[in-house]
């Protein structure tokens, strides 16, 4: 007999046995007892040997703990939140200050067509010296005809952004600098929000779309001052208005920026495209808003920006304007690194604030929010 047949007929015996005795427990010999004490301890014992026990069920001295489930990180560089690029090392303080803004090398680079902030996006409540309730222009289609009783004190908003449509045109063979053409799209507006008066308009808005080509030129030391890019570019700037009050102007400009550690200085000089006198919003505008501009910024700290922006008409009679700014970060530096909320202050004083206000002199503060990056 294999081992394998001794182990079955051993399983069957023992369940005959186990039938036979459950048998004998369902159906005892305790009714044919005559003394009554026995016959009671019969089905006593009957009863008893009827009842099994439960064995309690084994609970393990630890549970296991259940995995739980793996839910994907948010996106987008600085601590989440919403991915605007493609890449994150424009974002990576690694590089300088210009190396990110303009993505001027392979390691700052955040790909195409992200979306990026361009100038600040910023909401303030502003208080000028004076405001526009009659523009005028050298063309006289361009005067309004009326005076609207316009406050001092309104609300400034501002929308900038940018987005990197090519790279790599020009310096393919660099594996040190990258250069690219952007294009950029402004839109600022002067709110009337304390005029109820006159159902709270917007007193201005002017549009600002503009391609950008910037080329890098030297590579970043933070103990020396160094060339770092030079472009150029072509804008259109309009308010978008009728008769009498449309304003617009068409130039293409160079630009060039240096930068020693915290420090940075950029320039733009431009010329404007010939328009038709006849059809001319603004013929002498170059005259007041300027020919030109010069920007000097201070990284004080990762918390704190002071920047001067000057314009000048370049000519004897010298207009342009000074425009002084002071950036507070307000949010977790460890979150925004390179940007985020901002408290802006702001002193302007000259010409040009608006396209309506090119030959009118304001002297206008500003205080409010800003986000220079994300």
């Amino acid at each position: 007999m294999t081992r394998t047949s001794a182990r079955l007929l051993a399983a069957a015996a023992t369940l005959l046995t186990w039938g036979a005795h459950a048998q004998a427990l369902d159906a005892p010999n305790c009714a044919g007892m005559a003394d009554d004490s026995q016959r009671l301890a019969c089905y006593d014992r009957w009863s008893a040997s009827r009842t099994t026990p439960v064995a309690p069920a084994t609970i393990p001295a630890t549970i296991p703990a259940v995995p739980a489930p793996v839910v994907p990180a948010a996106a987008g560089g600085g601590g989440g939140g919403l991915r605007f690029t493609e890449k994150e090392g424009c974002h990576d303080l690694a590089y300088s200050e210009l190396s990110r803004f303009w993505e001027l090398e392979p390691g700052a680079d955040c790909g195409t067509f992200g979306l990026r902030v361009f100038h600040p996006m910023s909401a303030d409540v502003v208080h000028a010296n004076t405001v526009n309730r009659e523009p005028t222009s050298g063309n006289p289609l361009n005067n309004a005809t009326t005076s609207q009783d316009f406050r001092t004190t309104e609300v400034r908003l501002q929308v900038s952004v940018r987005t990197k449509i090519a790279q790599n045109l020009l310096l393919r063979n660099r594996p040190d600098a990258s250069d690219s053409l952007w294009f950029a799209y402004t839109q600022q507006s002067y709110w009337q929000i304390f005029t109820a008066d006159l159902s709270r308009p917007f007193r201005s808005t002017d549009h600002e779309p503009e391609f950008i080509y910037v080329l890098p030129l030297q590579s970043a030391d933070p103990s020396q001052w160094r060339v770092r890019f030079g472009g150029l570019g072509v804008v259109h700037q309009s308010n978008g208005q009728s008769l009498p009050l449309s304003r617009s102007w068409n130039r293409v400009y160079l630009m060039g920026g240096a930068e020693k550690g915290r420090l940075q200085v950029q320039a733009r000089v431009w010329q404007r495209l010939h328009e038709n006198p006849a059809t001319d919003d603004n013929p002498d505008i170059s005259d007041f808003i300027g020919r030109g501009e010069a920007r000097v910024i201070w990284h004080q700290n990762r918390a704190n920006l002071l920047a001067v922006t000057g314009r000048s008409s370049l000519h004897s009679n010298s207009r342009g304007s000074v425009r002084l700014e002071w950036f507070r970060t307000l949010g977790n530096q460890d979150v925004h690194p390179t940007g985020g909320l901002q408290l802006h202050t702001q002193l302007f004083t000259g010409y040009g604030d608006t396209l309506l206000d090119f030959n009118r002199r304001r002297t206008v503060f500003s205080v409010g929010l800003s986000l220079v990056d994300w």
